[in-house]
């Protein structure tokens, strides 16, 4: 008996073209569930996609477990259902009856190892499983009629059990029940159920956003960080301490426009004893003022090669690297955050920076308060 996951990755998207490829939280969006299923009790890993370019991002991942199957351009349209593509593959393998077969869907990129192997377990007692999750939304028929709570006793929400519904992350069946019912799930169905954020699916750009919020919060869990070595906290300013932009009057005065929580972020982490410092590529009057009003450890102005400075200094101050937290949002921030310990960057980032390994990508735009989020997940 084998376990296969499947995952189909069409190319056709209209809500968001190649959505399955593209960079979400800085990697192709189809990536986070295969990273996650190949540290999981499955054996094989089947991508069935019609597209080439969807099947050179998946092979370039260079996972063992995974193999790519080219599906038919039948069963590659917008009409073409799951089921289809799931059969078709089915028929064209040497997979046999008793054989487990996982429907794991990329637009649910939340989905853990953990979630994987405990719905295979689950799956020992069932005839198939499905993932769900808690919902206390109130709903209605269009005629007026509420469906699943009585109008007139209403329940308080925190006394309310809500009901279960599919998060989309996958649906586990055997091989032969798939064949004989022609549907991803039947018989007797065990409900594994999921945390409340893995609701998002991603169908349309708004989904695409919130999705990417919740997985740098929940996903990505800072808390495992241990932000407890930091000795130095180190910020660009432009698109960090600023919102990137250039203001102009008509006397051609330039100013910037720079956001108060964050200088009272970096006061914190002095008072907890974190050196404070920026580090910026320009060399502007306008930064050294900022730098002065915040009474700063540390500002580096006209930083040519930013990683050989903090490099300098961390010998000047007899620490590493790995004790430096460093935040910035361009190609110039690209080595030196490469290289220390903490590295973080705002939301609005270069895709680069954002695709750094183990970066945290915050929820803050830069101006918008980027530096006060890490400053507080370094102080917490």
């Amino acid at each position: 008996m084998s376990v296969i996951a499947f995952i189909p990755a069409r190319f056709g998207s209209k809500s968001i073209p190649e959505k399955n490829i593209k960079y979400f939280c800085g990697k192709p969006l189809i990536y986070w569930n295969l990273d996650e299923l190949q540290k999981s009790d499955v054996d094989e890993i089947v991508v069935a996609t019609d597209s080439d370019n969807i099947k050179l991002v998946v092979e370039s991942f260079k996972f063992s477990k995974v193999k790519v199957y080219d599906r038919s351009s039948e069963n590659s349209q917008d009409t073409s259902s799951t089921e289809s593509v799931m059969i078709e593959y089915i028929n064209s393998s040497d997979l046999s009856g008793s054989d487990t077969f996982m429907l794991v869907q990329a637009t649910s990129p939340f989905t853990q190892t953990s979630h994987f192997n405990e719905g295979l377990e689950l799956f020992n007692n069932h005839d198939s499983v499905l993932s769900c999750c808690i919902s206390k939304k109130f709903t209605w028929k269009e005629d007026g009629q509420a469906l699943n709570y009585d109008i007139y006793n209403r329940p308080r929400r925190q006394d309310y059990k809500g009901g279960l519904i599919e998060n989309g992350a996958f649906y586990i069946s055997s091989v032969s029940d798939i064949k004989e019912t022609g549907n991803r799930i039947s018989g007797k169905i065990g409900i594994y159920q999921m945390p409340k954020y893995t609701c998002t699916e991603i169908d349309e750009i708004e989904d695409w956003i919130v999705a990417e919020s919740l997985m740098r919060r929940f996903f990505f869990n800072h808390k495992k960080r241990d932000f407890s070595k930091i000795k130095l906290f180190l910020s660009d300013v432009d698109g960090v301490l600023t919102d990137a932009g250039m203001y102009y009057t008509e006397n051609g005065d330039e100013f910037k426009k720079f956001c108060t929580y964050d200088g009272m972020g970096m006061q914190l982490l002095q008072k907890s004893g974190i050196k404070v410092g920026i580090l910026t590529s320009e060399d502007k009057q306008i930064n050294r003022r900022r730098s002065e009003k915040l009474n700063l450890d540390f500002d580096f102005h006209g930083a040519t090669d930013k990683l050989q400075i903090v490099k300098d200094l961390c010998k000047s101050e007899k620490i590493t690297l790995n004790e430096v937290a460093y935040i910035g949002d361009d190609i110039n921030c690209f080595e030196l955050l490469s290289n220390v310990g903490i590295a973080s960057c705002p939301e609005n980032s270069m895709e680069k920076i954002k695709s750094i390994p183990n970066i945290i990508q915050l929820t803050k735009s830069g101006g918008e308060g980027a530096v006060r989020e890490l400053a507080e997940l370094i102080l917490s």
